[in-house]
């Protein structure tokens, strides 16, 4: 129990700087407590802008793939991201300050009514993105849950320990609003920068030096595969490099994108952003990686065990043996299983606490949701011009509330990994609903039908492929479930990590109809022509 102890005063401590971050007005002024006044100063604007895009997925979902897949997992996100989120923030993030600076924007559906008119249809928009927000604020919760379980070596069940997270994370954003969450974000980024390294070398020296794992892989040829490329197809490995356009797409990376006090702070970011990501993201997936040589940990043993099982005996076992197998051999916990065996006591508590500073990065897209709900949602159908803006404060904070035990209900029987759940759903969807934003800013004859279009396919594509899922379980790993062929070509197929088209991610097709319907439908419909004034806010 003593580092489940640590990390329980770990999260006593940020709930007190998230608490204590708090601003006098923002009780009552709606642009303090959702934006933190539009103040933030460099430092904590790019630690917590990379806190908020570093979540459970790119710690433990990261780990856990790597597990699986091996090295290609840093390729697959790493490398197209560092390049394509930092553009994003470049091109549009400075836009949105921009616009959000200059005529009062707190979110992307206010900037999508003012640009094309569409009242009913942004609420559309509004409720499209909240639902595709849910599954990332679940991983966050499922990320606490494995934390909290593995740390205490299941003391701490995982039920209890997603309680604790969601707690935490909804009492200082509750409290805090945007300044405690950025406050929470930096430090939280801070802390995984500084114990990733201490991490990385203390397993190193507990297994003898990392060149003489690698040695031993290299030498066995069933591990041998996860130091290359060979279990990741050529087109399945391009699909990932669509998952980045989602990031500035991401209702809570534009909100924050808002937050910024002057637009020379995006400078810095764009530049360190990609320094950051490989500080994160390289010991993550390397750690995953060299996890499948920790043979004399017992927990990894038993993982590497029911991997083996679920390959030699996959198909001839019940979709409930196979489903109680894949949890066994699931790799989310590695990172903590690794140190577990290989840190003392103390030090593994604290590398504890510094991979729940990792996972806990729900709280801005909780904050994101409530501060869209209000203002897309009260607002706009006159709310605070009826209560004023503390009934509109207060009614974000119930947001925050009711979202919180939404997304822990949902997260205590979601039966998919955690790197599963984020690219096949949230990663997706907003991929999906990046073509909004470059025609929003971009596109003068772009029309609010175009947006609908989109939108729209956007939610039968997620809600298609979540049904899919539900219906056909997932085969052992290296096998495939037909299910759409069309002249012996595999159109849509089913797989161990999720469903495929043609062989890639769902995201490319999903990401190129909705910027096509975009187009099309914009050209076929009649032009609301927007007036001078509005045309020279965005040309």
């Amino acid at each position: 129990m003593v580092p489940a102890i640590v990390i329980f005063a770990y999260l006593g401590l940020v709930l007190y700087i998230g608490i204590s971050g708090r601003s006098a007005e923002q009780h009552t002024n709606a642009e303090s407590y959702f934006l933190a006044g539009r103040s933030l100063g460099p430092t904590v604007f790019l630690l917590s802008l990379v806190g908020t895009n570093m979540t459970a997925f790119s710690i433990l979902g990261a780990s856990g793939h790597a597990f699986a897949n091996g090295i290609v997992t840093y390729g697959l996100m790493a490398s197209s991201s560092a390049l394509v989120i930092p553009i994003g923030l470049f091109v549009i993030g400075t836009r949105l300050w921009a616009l959000g600076r200059r005529h009062g924007f707190m979110t992307p559906v206010q900037i999508f009514r003012d640009r094309w008119s569409c009242g009913h249809i942004g609420t559309i928009i509004f409720a499209v993105q909240a639902v595709l927000l849910v599954p990332y604020i679940i991983i966050a919760v499922m990320g606490g849950g494995t934390t909290l379980s593995a740390i205490s070596n299941g003391f701490v069940p995982f039920w209890l320990g997603g309680a604790v997270v969601s707690f935490v994370v909804m009492g200082y954003v509750f409290f805090g609003g945007m300044r405690g969450t950025a406050l929470v974000n930096a430090f939280q980024t801070t802390l995984f920068l500084l114990f990733g390294a201490i991490a990385v070398s203390v397993i190193a020296a507990g297994m003898g030096g990392f060149s003489q794992a690698m040695e031993s892989m290299l030498a066995d040829p069933s591990k041998a595969p996860l130091l290359s490329r060979e279990l990741i197809s050529p087109w399945y490995f391009f699909s990932y490099s669509f998952i980045p356009l989602s990031s500035i797409a991401f209702p809570h990376i534009a909100i924050f994108c808002l937050t910024a006090k002057r637009l020379n702070h995006f400078k810095k970011t764009v530049i360190l952003y990609p320094i950051c990501m490989l500080a994160i993201w390289l010991p993550s997936v390397f750690l995953g990686v060299v996890a499948n040589q920790a043979t004399t940990v017992p927990t990894i043993q038993a993982k590497l065990e029911a991997r083996a099982t679920l390959e030699t005996t996959g198909p001839t076992l019940t979709p409930n043996e196979q489903s109680n197998l894949r949890a066994q051999a699931s790799g989310d916990d590695v990172i903590l299983r690794l140190v577990e065996g290989y840190a003392p006591l103390w030090l593994a508590a604290l590398l504890g606490a510094a991979v729940m500073a990792a996972v806990m990065a729900s709280d801005s897209q909780i904050l994101a949701l409530s501060t869209m709900f209000t203002q897309d949602v009260f607002t706009y159908y006159g709310g605070t011009l009826r209560f004023g803006q503390t009934a509109q404060v207060q009614t974000g904070r119930a947001f925050v509330v009711l979202l919180t035990l939404a997304a822990y209900a949902i997260a205590l029987w979601m039966p998919q990994s955690i790197f599963e759940v984020a690219t096949q759903y949230a990663f997706a969807g907003y991929a999906s609903l990046f073509p909004l934003l470059v025609a929003t800013l971009f596109w003068k004859a772009s029309t609010k039908w175009g947006a609908l279009a989109s939108t729209v396919w956007t939610a039968i594509a997620v809600a298609g492929i979540a049904a899919l899922q539900t219906i056909v379980p997932a085969p052992p790993p290296g096998e495939a479930v037909r299910i759409l062929s069309l002249a012996g070509t595999d159109i849509v197929t089913r797989g161990s990590s999720g469903t495929l088209v043609f062989g890639m991610l769902p995201v490319v097709l999903m990401t190129l109809i909705s910027g096509l319907l975009m187009i099309v439908v914009s050209l076929a419909t009649p032009k609301a022509k927007p007036t001078t004034e509005v045309l020279a806010r965005y040309f």
